[in-house]
């Protein structure tokens, strides 16, 4: 999910710093909303999965301190050593999405900026017609 994310995020950064001739912003934005619906989908999953180790490590930490024993020890260690990563890919797909939200303005800026440039030059072909 890492590697798709970045890639994604880089193909619409490239995107918005250097368009194509015939970009169609208006689809740019649809496609968009889509991707950020399927990052805001992992991101609550993962949201979840992280508080659930969240909260067994403190648990597991609470009861060791009223019954000390190796293996709650190691248990304790064990959910530590997994939540960790956890909490680093939580980070990143919330700071994906954050930045999936300045793209997406930016792609409604500039779908609407088109919109008003096509309108203009229907226009115009109209006069020009009359």
């Amino acid at each position: 999910m890492k590697k798709r994310i970045l890639a994604y995020l880089a193909m619409i950064d490239r995107l918005l710093e250097h368009p194509p001739i015939a970009v169609n912003y208006e689809d740019e934005v649809g496609k968009h909303l889509v991707q950020i619906g399927f990052f805001m989908h992992e991101r609550l999953v993962h949201l979840i999965v992280t508080v659930l180790f969240a909260v067994l490590s403190v648990g597991t930490a609470l009861f060791f301190v009223a019954q000390p024993s190796i293996p709650i020890l190691l248990l304790f260690g064990a959910l530590l050593i997994l939540l960790i990563p956890y909490i680093m890919h939580y980070y990143l797909l919330e700071n994906g999405v954050q930045k999936m939200y300045t793209q997406y303005d930016e792609l409604l800026r500039r779908s609407e900026e088109q919109k008003k440039e096509e309108a203009y030059a229907s226009a115009m072909q109209e006069d020009a017609a009359r």
